[in-house]
C-alpha cells in the first residue's frame, strides 16, 4: 500500500479530537495579503473554508483588498497615501474602495468557495446596517471605526448552511456616508460581536516575533501590551495585535496571527497539535510537557 495514503489516513485519524472540539464553533477568518492575487492560493484557501464548514464549524470570512485598490487607483491616476499604516480615503477614493472590495474582491472569493463545493454569500458591512461607523481619524478621511454592530444577518447565513464573505465597507452613523474599514479592524469587530471561538488573522508574515526575532507561539494580553510598549512589536504588527486585544476584550475566545503564505495555514492552526502562528488568549493556554499546544477543550 502506498505510504502517502497511509500517512493521509493517519493524519485524518489524528485530527479527530480537534474536529470534535470545534464542532459548532464560530471562526472568523481575515483573508488578505498577496494570497488574494494568486489563483492557486485562493483555491487552497477556499478548500480550507469549505472543509471547516463540512466538519461542522461556522466559518465567517472577512477580507481586505489593498493591492487591488492600489492597482485601480493607479490606473485612475489617483495617488494612494497612508498614515500609520491606514489608507487615507477621500470622497473620491471611497467610491473606488467600495467598488473593488464589495464587487471585484468579494465576488472572487465567493466564486472560489462555490467552486470548491461550498455555498458562499457575499455581503458588506453596509448590508442590513451590519457595521455602522464613525470617522476613525480626521487625517484619514472616510476611514471608519465600528461603533455599532448588527450581526444577526451573519448568524442567519451560517445557520442556513451558508458561508458569509464580508467586505469591510460600512455605513456612517451621521449622514449614511460610506466608510472604508481596515480589514483587520472589521474582522475583529465582527468576531467580537459574534463572541467567536477563534479569530484567525492571515498575514504575509510568520507571526509575532520576540526581541530575538523568534516567533512567539503563545501569548497573554499583558505580554502583548508589554511588547508593544517596549517596541518589540512595531510597524504593521501593532494594528494587528491591537485588533487581537480588542477582540479578546469583546469576548472572542482566542486570536491567532498566522502566516497566510503557509499552505493550509488555517487547518494547521485548528486541527493540529503544533498550530501555525501566534496564539493570544486571555487565559493561559494548556501546554503539553514538550511545549506543544493542546486542543482548546473549552471551545
Amino acid at each position: 500500500m502506498d505510504r502517502d495514503w497511509i500517512a493521509t489516513a493517519r493524519t485524518l485519524s489524528e485530527a479527530l479530537p480537534y474536529l470534535q472540539r470545534y464542532t459548532g464553533a464560530v471562526v472568523v477568518v481575515k483573508f488578505g495579503g498577496n494570497a488574494m492575487g494568486d489563483e492557486e492560493a485562493m483555491a487552497e484557501f477556499a478548500r480550507d473554508i469549505v472543509l471547516m464548514k463540512q466538519v461542522g464549524m461556522n466559518p465567517v470570512v472577512v477580507h481586505g483588498g489593498g493591492p487591488m485598490i492600489n492597482e485601480l487607483l493607479g490606473k485612475l491616476g489617483i495617488e494612494s497615501r497612508f498614515v500609520r499604516g491606514k489608507r487615507v480615503t477621500t470622497k473620491e477614493t471611497v467610491e473606488v474602495v467600495e467598488m473593488v472590495l464589495s464587487g471585484l474582491v468579494n465576488k472572487r472569493i465567493v466564486q472560489a468557495i462555490n467552486d470548491q463545493g461550498g455555498r458562499a454569500v457575499g455581503i458588506s458591512g453596509k448590508d442590513d446596517d451590519m457595521m455602522v461607523c464613525e470617522a476613525d481619524d480626521p487625517e484619514l478621511g472616510f476611514v471608519g471605526k465600528p461603533v455599532e454592530m448588527n450581526i444577526q444577518i451573519i448568524r442567519d447565513l451560517y445557520s442556513a448552511g451558508l458561508i458569509p464573505v464580508i467586505a469591510p465597507v460600512a455605513t456612517g452613523m451621521a449622514d449614511n456616508e460610506t466608510f472604508n474599514v481596515n480589514g483587520d479592524t472589521a474582522a475583529g469587530a465582527i468576531a467580537g460581536a459574534l463572541k467567536a471561538d477563534r479569530l484567525l488573522l492571515l498575514t504575509d508574515v510568520a507571526g509575532v516575533k520576540n526581541e530575538n526575532g523568534e516567533i512567539v507561539t503563545q501569548m497573554h494580553p499583558d505580554e502583548v501590551r508589554a511588547m508593544i510598549a517596549s517596541g518589540v512589536i512595531a510597524g504593521g504588527m501593532i494594528p494587528k495585535t491591537e485588533t487581537a486585544l480588542k477582540a479578546l476584550e469583546d469576548g472572542v475566545r482566542a486570536v491567532v496571527i498566522l502566516d497566510g503564505r503557509v499552505p493550509n495555514a488555517s487547518l494547521l492552526e485548528l486541527f493540529t497539535e503544533h498550530g501555525a502562528g501566534s496564539l493570544i488568549r486571555s487565559t493561559e493556554p494548556r501546554v503539553k510537557p514538550h511545549g506543544l499546544r493542546q486542543p482548546p477543550e473549552d471551545v
